[in-house]
């Protein structure tokens, strides 16, 4: 049994999933999102590390940095995209890609409260790095000075998926070219050390908590 009809659905209701567990998942597995916010009446896009704290996500960045100075109580987009596949049909315009994102909308706000600001630092650190923050140093008062955090309530989000093999045209299916999905994983590797760490220590925790994570 063929199974376009249920791809088609997904298809062309705009690929959009009304689930607030897919969104959660998609944003816990990504590793950067991208924000948009206006700064100076220009339309910006960064990428930055976050964190999902709940209904609300955490980005961080310099103090001084415009988006993370000039945002407290402006509205502010993030997007997170993951890549699972490239759909390669029989014609250029059937073509697609197998993706999941979300795109959420909400109003920033400055982190002033110490201990809702070291709570958000440490999150977006165990995001990328689980138990990472067990395995350093404290942090010092110049660099929590020069770290500003932004805490974006979940106002809306939009989640899109596409997944499965092509939609031919059905008289495209007898023409004899290859159609099908080509695959796109994300690995992280083994740990690189520095040159003041010795070849013999063994990788920390959080670099195979990270493998298994992030690693489809």
């Amino acid at each position: 049994m063929s199974d376009q009809p249920s791809y088609a659905k997904i298809r062309y209701a705009k690929r959009k999933v009304d689930e607030d567990a897919v969104a959660h998942a998609i944003l816990d597995q990504g590793l950067v999102a991208h924000v948009g916010f206006v700064a100076e009446g220009r339309p910006m896009v960064i990428p930055m590390a976050y964190a999902r704290d709940g209904n609300r996500l955490y980005i961080h960045g310099a103090s001084k940095t415009r988006i993370v100075a000039r945002n407290d109580g402006l509205p502010m987009c993030l997007t997170v995209t993951h890549v699972d596949g490239l759909v390669v049909a029989r014609s250029g315009f059937n073509s697609s890609v197998n993706y999941r994102s979300c795109v959420v909308h909400g109003t920033a706000r400055w982190v002033e409260d110490r201990a809702e600001r070291d709570h958000a630092l440490w999150l977006v650190t165990d995001h990328l790095l689980p138990g990472r923050n067990g395995e350093v140093r404290a942090a010092r008062p110049q660099e929590e000075k020069a770290t500003g955090v932004l805490a974006l309530e979940i106002e809306a989000m939009t989640v899109k998926v596409r997944s499965g093999p092509p939609v031919d045209e059905p008289e495209d299916l007898a023409l004899d070219l290859w159609s099908g999905v080509l695959p796109v994983t994300v690995a992280l590797g083994r740990g690189v050390p520095d040159g003041h760490t010795p070849p013999t220590m063994a990788e920390p925790a959080s670099l195979g908590l990270a493998r298994r994570k992030f690693s489809a």
